[in-house]
């Protein structure tokens, strides 16, 4: 759930950050839309990972080269909001980043869950080709897709899935307490199954940023994404998921307890489908999470 970044590689250490995660809900039919509008379906809310957990995982443990991670959020949106009761509560997300000598490789992939099972999946996979001599800059490539299901019956659909290139700039300092990334990609959308999901081109912008704090007892991290979508109210679709973590291994006598507990807060406009089947409004939703990086 949520953000975790495409980790920077310097020379000498590894760091990063993911660019934006985006997609487009795509309707398996003509009728299942209309089920939806009538308040009978959920469109998927996964959320993108970017939570710059390797800058943890190098500085809390010592492990530099390669990260993964499991995280568990309890998503607070149904609960809060009238309007998106359809809203699954649980997500998982897997993560991995691995750097080499070109520059690094990273996948997600998140996990929804109703009361009686998997709701669907989503996954975004990156490669990032060092550029210059200090791997500041990089080039970018990504893919994007996924699937979801009904809350209601046995329908499903597959989201709109796109391919993503562009540059990376990735900044650190000195102790790598502090990290900053950008990222300016084009994104194209390729075709779906139904008429209104037409192929398109779109722009994405994304800012990545991790902070830890109290000698790395705590971690501040997330990500800002806004993208180009022409279907969508104003054209445009902005993605914010900052966290807050507790990291349990800084304690004394939890030594080697790889645990985190924390919070997320999905802040969004023109992102979340409600029970309507609108996606034309602003949410600021939490989670209730835990995090183990191995």
């Amino acid at each position: 759930m949520r953000m975790f970044c495409n980790f920077i590689h310097f020379e000498g250490a590894a760091s990063k950050e993911n660019p934006c995660f985006l997609f487009v809900f795509c309707l398996l039919s003509r009728n299942f839309a209309a089920e939806m509008k009538k308040n009978r379906i959920w469109k998927m809310n996964f959320k993108r990972m970017k939570n710059c957990f390797m800058l943890a995982t190098l500085l809390l443990t010592g492990v530099s080269a390669a990260g993964q991670n499991l995280q568990l959020h309890y998503d607070l949106g149904h609960t809060l909001n009238a309007n998106l009761t359809g809203r699954p509560s649980v997500t998982t997300t897997i993560e991995m980043f691995k750097p080499d000598k070109w520059g690094s490789t990273y996948f997600f992939a998140d996990i929804d869950y109703y009361h009686d099972g998997a709701a669907g999946a989503y996954w975004e996979v990156s490669r990032e080709f060092n550029v210059s001599p200090n791997k500041q800059w990089a080039v970018h490539v990504e893919y994007n897709g996924g699937a979801t299901s009904s809350q209601y019956d046995n329908m499903s659909t597959r989201f709109q899935h796109a391919f993503l290139a562009g540059q990376a700039w990735n900044w650190h300092s000195a102790d790598f307490s502090r990290t900053f990334s950008v990222q300016a990609l084009w994104k194209y959308y390729f075709k779906g199954q139904n008429p209104w999901n037409h192929a398109f081109n779109s722009f994405q912008a994304t800012a990545v940023w991790g902070v830890q704090l109290a000698k790395g007892l705590c971690t501040f991290s997330g990500f800002a994404d806004c993208w180009y979508n022409p279907d969508v109210q104003g054209k445009w679709i902005f993605l914010s998921e900052p966290q807050f973590w507790v990291n349990l291994n800084r304690l004394k006598g939890m030594e080697g307890v790889n645990l985190s507990l924390g919070t997320e807060i999905e802040l969004s406009n023109n992102f979340v489908w409600n029970d309507h089947g609108q996606n034309n409004r602003f949410y600021a939703i939490p989670t209730v999470a835990a995090k183990w990086s191995f």
